[in-house]
């Protein structure tokens, strides 16, 4: 469903928001494919991370590459050509009338055409809702919405951001299953969540950030 995924870095990466290191001299690497798990308490730096692979926030100090990209070099809308990022909260991404429309408008605007629209709609049960309008959903439903237009872009870096919270079994399911759809055709993925359910069943590694620095890092025997 996609192309082989793409390695990720960041080399000495510092960043602050004017009351104290989010990020300090932090320097990792993801290799194309692999499946990774960000833990880390609130304001361990872990959405800050993850924001600069789609240049949505620059560092103050480092370099993010994506592949042979420099962040740096590259606008968010650019970025969006290797990297698809589902926030935490779904109402700062959905926007068009219906869900259809909210997850053609990314293949669309990328010159992908709506190939994958159906099928994704269809991989996340949200076809029998396609002509709803996104906001008339639960919120746990509109955070599907938003993860079937990332999917829809083909990324060959997807970044979730706490993808299952709020989430039912069943629509956990439904998430651990697409996602591992991806790592098996190579998509690299980096999920930060507090689920441990979706963690165990996802990741091939597992990062822990403490103060902005890596606390703890070790690969584990998950199929991902």
């Amino acid at each position: 469903m996609t192309d082989t995924g793409l390695a990720v870095r960041w080399e000495g990466v510092s960043h602050d928001y004017g009351a104290g290191a989010v990020l300090r001299d932090l320097s990792l690497a993801i290799e194309p494919g692999d499946a990774v798990a960000l833990l880390g308490s609130n304001g361990a730096g872990k959405t800050t991370l993850t924001r600069m692979l789609m240049g949505l926030v620059r560092p103050r100090a480092g370099r993010v590459s994506v592949g042979d990209w420099d962040v740096a070099g590259r606008r968010p809308d650019e970025m969006a050509l290797r990297v698809g990022y589902a926030f935490q909260h779904a109402d700062q991404q959905l926007f068009a009338r219906s869900v259809r429309e909210d997850v053609a408008f990314g293949p669309r605007r990328l010159g992908q055409g709506e190939g994958l629209v159906d099928e994704v709609l269809g991989e996340l049960d949200l076809a029998a809702l396609a002509a709803r309008h996104p906001y008339d959903l639960p919120v746990p439903v509109r955070k599907l919405v938003t993860l079937a237009g990332v999917l829809a872009m083909r990324p060959r870096v997807c970044v979730l951001d706490e993808p299952t919270a709020g989430f039912d079994r069943g629509l956990r399911e439904l998430v651990i299953a697409a996602v591992r759809r991806r790592t098996a055709g190579g998509v690299t993925v980096l999920a930060v969540s507090h689920d441990r359910a979706f963690v165990s069943a996802v990741a091939r590694r597992v990062i822990r950030l403490d103060g902005g620095r890596i606390a703890a890092d070790a690969r584990t025997d998950s199929p991902g």
